[in-house]
């Protein structure tokens, strides 16, 4: 069956002989493993969507989109990375870091001593599991991440020569080799390269080609979407309007979310009568929906930051104080 032209009778017969099966439809459903918006997201991700993540610099974008991509390959699902920024030993890295911390909590090496395992260079012939055992948990995180290995592909991207078409082709091989479509993250969209596009046009093209890929090979796509220029000043609230190139990002997206600094985007009067919030909101991240096709937006969430761990805490809730989009509170 021609599942590009195809009439709304023959879709209709289809999904119900699914449930008459008893197929399982969760399939289309992609958990981030974050709580609180899967529940805002009736479950996660789906199939054939685009996503983007946006937020200031330093915020942990990558951070979060590499923890998604863990918490689905631990689901037993393949996870195919496109980094244009990093190669696969500092995301392995960090990867080995969140999993130490989930084991040994406040007390788990950081990722500045698990970035000092990797990297010896004492030739005493001592293997990274031997160099972690006297961590609390840093032992241990390597054969969860081993775990999951096989199931979690990192492709080292180039902004010259990783195009669409790479990507494309870099899908069906791993859709080949795990028997199953998988959740592809691109870190970050706008690295993609298009040879003969103009600039202006650039953005464009980029996210009309992604989401078309989406779709076509049905596969969840999560992308890391860098801002403007004013998105990335101090102080500021990063909105849907931030994300740097075109108004078409919004329009194609399926879901837009946004990271912001609490510190950064909580109201003046949090701040001026209780001062001891200073401290205790920069320890928080908020992940706002901006946009979501299948359901709520500006639903506003927060969850804790453990950077020493390269991780956010996956149990948030929902943002009690009023948020604005500039602070004018200066400590």
């Amino acid at each position: 069956m021609d599942l590009q032209l195809q009439s709304l009778t023959d879709t209709l017969d289809m999904a119900d002989h699914r449930v008459r099966m008893g197929a399982d439809n969760s399939a289309r459903v992609w958990p981030t493993g974050f709580d609180v918006l899967d529940a805002n997201l009736q479950g996660g991700f789906r199939s054939g969507d685009l996503i983007l993540i946006g937020g200031p610099q330093g915020m942990g974008k990558t951070t979060w989109v590499l923890q998604v991509a863990r918490n689905i390959a631990r689901q037993g699902r393949p996870v195919l990375y496109f980094c244009y920024e990093h190669d696969q030993t500092t995301m392995l890295i960090r990867l080995v870091a969140l999993e130490a911390g989930l084991i040994g909590g406040i007390d788990a090496p950081s990722i500045n001593r698990i970035r000092a395992t990797f990297e010896a260079n004492d030739g005493l012939g001592r293997s990274l599991s031997q160099r972690l055992s006297d961590t609390s948990g840093g032992a241990e995180a390597l054969e969860v991440v081993r775990e999951y290995s096989d199931r979690l592909t990192v492709h080292r991207s180039s902004g010259s020569k990783t195009t669409i078409e790479v990507i494309k082709e870099t899908v069906e091989a791993v859709t080949e080799k795990h028997g199953t479509a998988p959740f592809v993250c691109i870190d970050y969209l706008q690295k993609i390269p298009m040879p003969g596009v103009p600039e202006e046009e650039k953005t464009t093209e980029i996210v009309t080609q992604v989401k078309d890929m989406a779709l076509d090979h049905g596969v969840p796509t999560l992308c890391v979407v860098a801002s403007d220029k004013e998105g990335i000043q101090k102080g500021k609230r990063m909105r849907v309007n931030h994300m740097r190139g075109s108004s078409a990002l919004a329009y194609e997206a399926d879901t837009v979310l946004m990271l912001n600094n609490k510190y950064d985007v909580v109201a003046r009067h949090h701040l001026v009568f209780d001062a001891g919030n200073v401290e205790r909101y920069n320890h928080w991240a908020i992940l706002s929906i901006e946009k979501n096709r299948s359901g709520l937006t500006g639903v506003d969430m927060e969850f804790p930051k453990r950077f020493e761990q390269s991780r956010f805490e996956t149990r948030g809730r929902l943002v009690r104080e009023k948020l604005v989009d500039e602070r004018v509170f200066v400590e």
